[in-house]
């Protein structure tokens, strides 16, 4: 059983006071294979480092997402050109967002959200990558966000019923949301493509400061054979540098 390949937020570090390529050079020399969530002005100079680009944006708002009708042929054509882009650059994750409830039932939210995926889920197919609807917490971070439990993005990946369509787990989110992380995910790991990280509360380092036991968590995704990214989203309170290769250490784990 190896390790599982490590990537950084690019959005939780771009301001801490390093330069793009000093960020870069520290994430590579540290020992992370992949940057995500980048500008795409930075891709090529992501590759300049050797790294690769784990995720990125289908240029879809939080709160105005896939379950509504209004919003799909819009939706569409954006998430078409993040497809052939992150085709292109190889980039294996494209992550897309339910939206806000907005009074929306959750069985209705779920078909409408079915509906726009579908339109969209066989050009991902033919380019090889990944639409990840990303779970979020409703309770701190994201109000009224509809996929804010696993079962229902699960039951969204079910009716799509495509390779190319799955969640993106945020343990972060999970964790604040209902719990239980080990547990759903050597249940549903089928459904999960990517993995985001963060301590709770708080959603910095992932350290002796916070509930979770990461460790423990990285050897049960490790154990489904899961072999894409786990994705280091935490804001640092400490010095970033430290805090980049703490969370590295934590999780690299066999």
């Amino acid at each position: 059983m190896g390790t599982l390949k490590q990537a950084v937020s690019w959005w939780c570090f771009a301001h801490t006071g390093m330069t793009p390529p000093k960020l870069l050079q520290t994430i590579a020399d540290t020992g992370y294979q992949a940057v995500e969530l980048i500008e795409p002005e930075l891709w090529p100079l992501a590759k300049d480092y050797g790294l690769g680009i784990a995720s990125t944006n289908g240029g879809l708002s939080i709160e105005q997402g896939l379950n509504r009708r209004e919003h799909h042929a819009q939706i569409e054509q954006t998430i078409l050109a993040t497809i052939r882009e992150a085709e292109k650059w190889s980039i294996p994750n494209v992550i897309v967002f339910s939206g806000n409830r907005q009074g929306l039932n959750d069985q209705i939210g779920a078909e409408i959200t079915t509906e726009g995926l579908s339109r969209v889920a066989r050009a991902a197919e033919d380019a090889g990558v990944t639409l990840v609807i990303e779970l979020l917490n409703s309770k701190v971070n994201h109000p009224d966000y509809q996929c804010d439990h696993t079962a229902w993005g699960v039951k969204v990946c079910q009716m799509v019923n495509s390779p190319r369509v799955k969640l993106l787990y945020d343990i972060y989110h999970m964790q604040i949301m209902e719990g239980d992380v080990i547990s759903t995910i050597r249940a549903y790991h089928q459904y999960f493509a990517h993995y985001h990280t963060a301590g709770v509360p708080g959603r910095h380092e992932i350290d002796q400061t916070q509930e979770l036991y990461y460790p423990a968590i990285v050897r049960a995704i490790i154990e489904t054979g899961y072999k894409g990214y786990l994705g280091q989203e935490f804001i640092p309170q400490g010095e970033p540098v430290a805090a980049l290769k703490q969370a590295f250490e934590c999780c690299n784990v066999a």
